[in-house]
């Protein structure tokens, strides 16, 4: 641990049953970045509060606006009071409208730059711009101005300098719902009328001189990313306080605990694992976390040593169920599964829980987005940082911290955080829980005393996803979950052509040179015999005519960079390949001259850039972008067996996103070769079928063929089964 703290604890009954005397542990340039003062601070649980909150605080807003977001969607409904869509106020209409009657107000909104892979779950950017009509007082921007594979992952509003929130929730789609987590309320549909899951997070409103403070790292990140630097506001005193929003404390000193990995000439800051560390330290009671994930080596290290103490706390986790999708079962959800583990092992004196949210016994789990710590009645956070590797480390992350001290009236804001979020899930109020605890003088024992049948918490199984091929002997940090960023960004930053200021000339200049080659590629499969030439069999015979030459290897390959930069599907070239050599050499020569096109594909993708490749791809070719830019070698392995777009294009794609040469080139290799040597041995029994037909030959060549249809079909449905959206 950082720092030794000394607890005095007694039971007294207060709100919140257990009170204890605290240490000081913020401390400034250790585990957080400043602790400043706010006038007033309340806690918004679920997003229906908080969208609530930012509609009356925004509307009062005089002179600027701030958002910095994972993601953002202008087509979101921020109050859902009643269930007639029309009556609805969207996120795009109420900015607008409110910069059109506020002269003075300028709305700045900083969206992490997702190399366009979350296009699916995301409004698409272009789409986003137009269906704004933005007004020519918001400004937009996407920020890049991270390392390879990280994510701005930071959750902060900011009005006039004195008022912020901060948390969780991002100000997008599927994040709406209330506390009451109804299993088919009509409100809780995405801008595209689908309904979606119960959703459970939390959010912060603070005023005063946090806010300030909150706009100030607002600022510095817009110069980083933008290279303008905008004005701190000058404050008239007035506060745009929410309406209806009753503080649970006031006149409080709160801390700002930040992630940013090292980049370009900034250092790294790891404040937020600082603080997790210490908080855990700092436990004498209990612990109680609500958070997305578990599998920061970091945390569990910490909460490891608490559990062997004879008298350490108690920790209750409350988690999702599962998290989404096949992939991430099988990375993060493997990883998670296996810290749990170690952690009920070195639980000897049981004192760990790990819960889920559930509507009824056999009803939907809510899904748990919060990012939240309790410890005793003396430490709060709230924030933007999971409890992962990547939050301590690689993606920019924004956390709040209150401590209690002697003060007990913070105390008791504090426990009823804890009582009113348990309330929530075990469907009965604060006071019910308070009392409990102050019976049961335990966390672990109040809880399971309040365990029902219908809404409640369940024990969270154990039961890990297997990983994925090869997961099992490469170390997590290859998984998508590293926790400092690659040592490659110096190489890709000369690799990738980064675009300077006041180089729109280029920029036009580039998206016209890609457009008419486009069109190029387009007429010449529309109006020339190059789609009639084209046919494994001509491509073949092309081959075949100077296999037995010297140079025929270099030919091929040739063929292939070739091929690949007009767009030829690569298939029709591999099974021209296969059919024109024996299997080990038609799927070496294959080989080749896929990773010599996926080269010099890349490369060109890295010429054009992201920003022209978002104008020009399409949907489904942003969500491809994403992928490859989080989740590098895996995701690299899963596209390159998913029928998602052509060869090129994928390649096209990775080149203009941040993704990692190595894991691209190793992906393409990993991902393409069981296919190319299968269609090898296809195409030479094929072959033998036709020049020497036996039943023998034509049922072998038969089998092989239905083997790969079933297998194609399996593995595709294999890594598509689950298309649950990820929300981070």
């Amino acid at each position: 641990m950082l720092w030794e703290y000394v607890f005095a604890v007694r039971f007294e009954k207060r709100s919140g049953a257990i009170v204890t005397g605290c240490e000081r542990i913020l401390k400034e340039g250790v585990n957080c970045w400043r602790i400043r003062d706010a006038r007033r601070l309340a806690f918004l649980v679920d997003a229906g509060a908080y969208f609530e909150a930012f509609m009356s605080a925004a509307d009062l807003a005089q002179k600027s606006i701030y958002i910095a977001g994972w993601d953002i969607d202008s087509r979101v409904r921020l109050s859902r009071r009643t269930t007639d869509k029309n009556q609805s106020v969207r996120l795009g209409q109420f900015l607008n409208a409110k910069a059109a009657r506020s002269p003075g107000l300028r709305v700045y909104i900083l969206c992490w730059d997702f190399a366009m892979i979350y296009a699916f779950e995301r409004q698409f950017l272009p789409v986003f711009k137009l269906a704004w009509r933005t007004h020519k007082r918001i400004h937009f921007h996407m920020d890049d101005e991270h390392p390879i594979g990280a994510a701005h992952h930071q959750k902060v509003v900011v009005i006039d300098d004195t008022l912020a929130f901060c948390g969780g929730i991002d100000l997008t789609k599927r994040r709406w719902d209330t506390p009451e987590h109804k299993p088919r309320d009509p409100r809780r549909t995405d801008p595209d009328a689908k309904p979606y899951r119960p959703f459970h997070d939390i959010q912060m409103v603070v005023d005063g001189d946090i806010a300030a403070s909150l706009a100030d790292l607002f600022r510095q990140r817009w110069y980083r990313a933008t290279g303008q630097r905008l004005k701190p506001i000058e404050s008239d005193g007035r506060s745009p306080w929410p309406e209806g929003i009753h503080p649970d404390l006031s006149n409080t000193r709160v801390a700002i605990a930040r992630t940013f990995p090292a980049y370009r000439d900034r250092h790294e800051v790891r404040e937020v694992e600082a603080l997790y560390v210490d908080f855990i330290g700092a436990a004498r009671q209990y612990i109680y976390i609500e958070n997305q994930y578990l599998t920061s080596a970091v945390v569990a290290q910490a909460l490891g040593e608490k559990l062997r103490q004879r008298n350490g706390p108690e920790i209750v986790l409350v988690l999702p169920q599962q998290v989404h999708g096949w992939l991430e079962q099988s990375t993060m959800g493997a990883v998670q599964a296996r810290i749990l583990r170690q952690l009920f092992q070195a639980d000897r004196y049981k004192r760990l829980r790990t819960f889920y949210p559930a509507l009824a016994e056999k009803g939907d789990p809510v899904f748990v987005h919060a990012k939240v710590m309790v410890v005793d009645d003396c430490l709060a956070r709230i924030g933007s940082s999971n409890l992962t590797n990547r939050s301590m480390g690689l993606d920019s992350e924004c956390d709040l911290a209150i401590e209690a001290s002697d003060n007990l009236v913070a105390k008791k804001a504090i426990a009823g955080l804890r009582n009113v979020l348990l309330g929530e899930h075990l469907d009965t109020s604060a006071e019910i829980v308070n009392n409990a605890l102050h019976e049961e003088k335990s966390l672990v024992k109040a809880i399971e005393r309040l365990v029902k049948s219908g809404r409640t918490l369940k024990q969270l199984a154990l039961q890990e996803t297997a990983p994925i091929e090869g997961a099992k002997v490469v170390p997590d940090a290859l998984l998508p979950d590293p926790e400092k960023p690659i040592k490659l960004d110096e190489l890709m930053d000369h690799f990738v052509h980064e675009e300077e200021e006041g180089t729109k000339k280029r920029k036009g200049t580039k998206l016209v040179m890609v457009l008419l080659l486009l069109l190029a590629i387009a007429g010449s499969w529309r109006w020339t015999p190059l789609s009639d030439w084209m046919s494994s069999e001509r491509v073949a015979t092309a081959i075949i005519s100077f296999k037995s030459h010297a140079l025929a290897p270099l030919g091929v390959w040739g063929v292939f960079v070739i091929g690949s930069v007009v767009m030829v599907p690569v298939t029709l070239l591999v099974g021209a390949t296969a059919m024109a050599f024996s299997p080990f050499l038609g799927s070496l020569y294959a080989l080749v001259g896929c990773f010599l096109s996926s080269l010099v594909t890349y490369a060109l993708g890295s010429w054009i850039g992201k920003d022209t490749v978002r104008t020009v791809a399409g949907a489904k070719l942003n969500l491809l972008s994403k992928k490859l830019s989080k989740q590098g070698l895996v995701a690299m392995v899963i596209v390159r067996n998913l029928p998602i777009a052509p060869f090129t294009i994928v390649n096209l794609v990775a080149g203009a996103s941040h993704v990692k040469l190595k894991d691209y080139l190793l992906g393409t290799l990993l991902g393409m070769a069981p296919g190319i040597v299968a269609i090898s041995i296809f195409a030479d029994r094929l072959v033998e079928a036709v020049s020497k037909p036996s039943w023998g030959s034509i049922t072998t060549a038969a089998a092989i063929a239905i083997a790969l249809a079933v297998g194609s079909w399996r593995i595709q449905k294999r890594l598509s089964g689950n298309k649950q959206s990820h929300t981070p």
